[in-house]
């Protein structure tokens, strides 16, 4: 019964109970000697694709032999046990005067090399790694229960830079816990209470003068805040997984939205909305892109689906055989901030996409920077022997734009013909650009009085 109660049954650790018990043993003596320890929470990368491929029994051995690797890494004294299915703790006590983290480090980074090495399981290689944090008593917390809150936090923070990693405690991190739990609970009443909104910015032909379509980009109403643009909340939306029914919302409303446009008349008029890569690997995005359509009434052929280049990278055959359903069904595909990333040219290929964007990274610079401007007319040399039309961001003046133009760029967006407007003030914007107003002046006020309606020059 004793065992049952303090011992894991399968790999004959201490459990979570005694693992506990013996912290505050550690902790005790610590305190009374004046002395350092050490608590390290290790979790096993993507454990679950291990049982998801090879089976539970399976997963069970490999959960075996590292409790087996990391038993033989400790001295006499040390504790290690297992907390949960994949996840570990171990103590280590000071037993000398020498400052304990650097002897932390080494151990974490032998531990990491010794769980890296591969797994001879039932006829095969089977290969895994640790994220592991680290904090450190007593200036990470003075009892149990704040030094595993912390080494969880410093944990993820390793899993956030990669996996195969290990990162000390930081009071920051705890900053940034705070901020994502409280950002992540206000994300989910924002969808509750239609907080978030959408706003325009024009896509315009450089050598036709025209406008070919608009982005669609999403802003948070928050309460209390005002405005809050996407960099400050999407990164937590991707991260908790919000991101997918938020992208749902904003799917329906851009098709919703470019369908009324089109019944205006502006029946080439193309939307384009970006896509994540947790949309790929969590929702139906595939479904959800064909139920907007259905939805709205919106044509195929007027959605543009903007594609990062993480996307392309991530579960290949899947992702070609989706993109290739939406362009069968008309669906225009571009890249997102092409030059970036990876910048693979074979994806171009592979992928079969419409557009590639240049991302304002080197757009903003080509006046300047001889290495940026030949990047900038390689991507467009490369995108017109391929038949792809180009898009350039963040142009913000009009000798850039006669520039690109110049050098054979398709198309531009940037404040030099608007800023991103809210839906009734893109329409006072594309009355005025449809009837030749649109001559290089100062923006003015909307009619509707919110100061965001506004006509910026085209070329």
């Amino acid at each position: 019964i004793e065992y049952l109660a303090y011992r894991d049954v399968l790999t004959g650790l201490a459990n979570r109970a005694l693992g506990q018990n013996r912290l505050l043993q550690e902790l005790s003596i610590a305190n009374r000697q004046q002395t350092h320890i050490a608590l390290l929470c290790l979790d096993l990368d993507r454990f679950k694709y291990v049982n998801d491929t090879y089976g539970h029994a399976l997963g069970d051995q490999l959960i075996q032999g590292v409790a087996q690797r990391l038993s033989e890494n400790l001295r006499a004294g040390d504790v290690l046990c297992r907390l949960s299915g994949d996840e570990f703790m171990i103590v280590l006590a000071q037993r000398d005067a020498q400052p304990i983290a650097p002897w932390v480090s080494s151990f974490c980074e032998r531990i990491l090399a010794r769980i890296a090495e591969p797994f001879n399981l039932n006829g095969m290689q089977i290969f895994t790694s640790f994220s592991i944090g680290v904090a450190i008593y007593p200036q990470d917390g003075s009892d149990g229960e704040t030094l595993m809150r912390n080494a969880d936090t410093a944990m993820y923070e390793a899993k956030k830079a990669g996996h195969h990693n290990y990162r000390f405690f930081a009071p920051q991190m705890n900053a940034n816990l705070i901020r994502f739990i409280r950002i992540r609970d206000a994300l989910r009443l924002a969808l509750d209470h239609g907080e978030f909104e959408l706003h325009y910015q024009p896509q315009i032909d450089l050598h036709r003068r025209r406008v070919v379509g608009v982005e669609a980009l999403i802003r948070w109403n928050r309460p209390g805040e005002g405005l809050t643009l996407p960099s400050q909340f999407i990164d937590v939306a991707e991260e908790s997984g919000l991101i997918v029914p938020i992208g749902q919302w904003i799917l329906r409303e851009a098709c919703r939205q470019a369908a009324a446009w089109c019944e205006l008349g502006w029946k080439d008029f193309m939307v384009a909305v970006n896509l994540s890569a947790v949309q790929f690997r969590q929702g139906q995005l595939e479904q959800d892109v064909i139920a907007a359509l259905e939805e709205s009434g919106l044509a195929p052929a007027n959605l543009e689906l903007e594609l990062t280049e993480s996307i392309l990278l991530e579960n290949v055959e899947a992702v070609i055989d989706t993109l290739s359903q939406w362009k069968r069904r008309g669906i225009k595909l571009s890249i997102d901030d092409f030059g970036t990333g990876y910048s693979s040219l074979s994806y171009l290929k592979r992928f079969k996409v419409d557009k590639i964007k240049i991302d304002r990274s080197f757009i903003t610079n080509i006046q300047t920077d001889e290495e940026h401007c030949a990047i900038v007319q390689a991507i467009i040399q490369i995108a017109r022997s391929m038949n792809l039309r180009t898009i350039a961001e963040g142009v913000d003046n009009a000798a850039l734009a006669n520039q690109l133009k110049f050098i054979g760029c398709d198309e531009a967006q940037g404040y030099l013909y608007s800023k991103p407007l809210p839906a009734i003030d893109l329409e006072e914007w594309l009355a005025n650009f449809r009837n030749g107003t649109d001559t290089l002046r100062k923006p003015q006020p909307s009619s509707c009085g919110k100061g965001l309606g506004s006509v910026y020059a085209s070329l």
